[in-house]
């Protein structure tokens, strides 16, 4: 059984995640797949029996569960970081705290085409994707053992995917994540100095000064923040209030395919296709944080152009050679396919 154990100096907590020993090749470089490996690869159609059973799919009327004629189809990760099953059984050790490591750790397939990514699915494609986001978070905090949900995406070997083949991931937590509530924390304070969102002070501040605006539509805005943290790192923000990203409505997640599919048209023409991750911050839920007022749900992008050295895990500093002005200037100028 996998652990969470609690740094006691920091408060953070780590996943001693003893079942993904299993995963083949750990810590070894690898060669590229060769151009035919995706017949062999595990999301693609027909080769379903190649993962766990699945969760939730978006199908062809009429196809069977774990069968092809899927959309979108979601599956347990074959070598999960927590486990669903069991229970928290929090418990001290001296003067360490621990607890196993519950929840749930899920794969998003978005799309049955292998050569297909984000940025080149249409906009409804892109939209189901975040519809299925949306139903596995709705669906996961019923139970009550969870406190946080992230949504992520990792592109590319670089950027930590394991497979080619587009997917993203989801991990509910039954903790809140240290650096979550340093967010929470710090936005809190805010709203109770200003009786403000400052989610929505920056949007209102990014619109009007246009320095660091890559784009916008009716219901989001995309920009390079202030303080960015890696060169080309960028935001997306819904221009109104809401701090579940759950809770978004249908026009809403039309929108966010749109500019969330432009920005990365921009981000792979400007940098040439670079591997990136990307999140999704939202409230928690099952606590006592009361954050509806000053927490406002956003997504990150963050393309892998630099290496997280000796000084940034030393001090907690990040170095961006590249001021955030300069990039939201070079990808808003960068002309893209419609």
């Amino acid at each position: 059984m996998p652990e969470l154990r609690k740094d006691p100096i920091l408060g953070r907590w780590v996943i001693i995640a003893t079942e993904r020993s299993k995963r083949p090749n750990d810590y070894r470089s690898t060669m590229p797949a060769p151009a035919a490996e995706h017949r062999l690869c595990p999301f693609c159609p027909g080769n379903e029996g190649k993962t766990p059973p699945e969760i939730m799919a978006y199908r062809k009327d009429n196809s069977k569960p774990n069968t092809p004629g899927w959309h979108v189809r979601v599956v347990p990760n074959r070598f999960p970081a927590l486990r669903i099953e069991g229970g928290i059984n929090r418990e001290g050790e001296g003067i360490y705290d621990k607890m196993n490591a519950i929840g749930a750790h899920e794969v998003i397939i978005e799309t049955p085409d292998h050569k297909q990514t984000l940025s080149t699915m249409t906009n409804s494609q892109v939209e189901e994707v975040l519809w299925s986001y949306r139903d596995r978070v709705l669906d996961l905090k019923k139970d009550k053992r969870f406190r946080f949900i992230l949504l992520f995406k990792n592109h590319g070997e670089a950027a930590g995917a394991s497979l080619d083949h587009a997917h993203s991931q989801l991990i509910a937590l039954p903790i809140v994540p240290r650096n979550v509530i340093d967010e929470i924390r710090g936005a809190r304070e805010y709203y109770e100095n200003k009786e403000r969102c400052i989610f929505c002070d920056i949007v209102r501040q990014e619109l009007s000064s246009q320095v660091r605006l890559v784009s916008e539509n009716d219901h989001f805005i995309c920009i390079t923040p202030y303080a960015a943290r890696f060169p080309f790192e960028t935001w997306i923000l819904p221009k109104k209030h809401d701090s579940h990203f759950e809770d978004s409505q249908k026009y809403e997640f039309e929108s966010l395919s749109r500019i969330l599919v432009e920005t990365l048209k921009r981000q792979g023409k400007a940098l040439n296709n670079p591997p990136y991750n990307f999140l999704i911050h939202s409230s928690p839920f099952n606590h006592n944080y009361h954050d509806e007022d000053y927490y406002h749900w956003h997504l990150e992008i963050m393309p892998r152009l630099t290496n997280v050295a000796g000084f940034e895990r030393g001090t907690g500093f990040y170095i961006n050679p590249t001021p955030p002005e300069e990039a939201a200037k070079f990808l808003r100028e960068m002309e893209i396919d419609p």
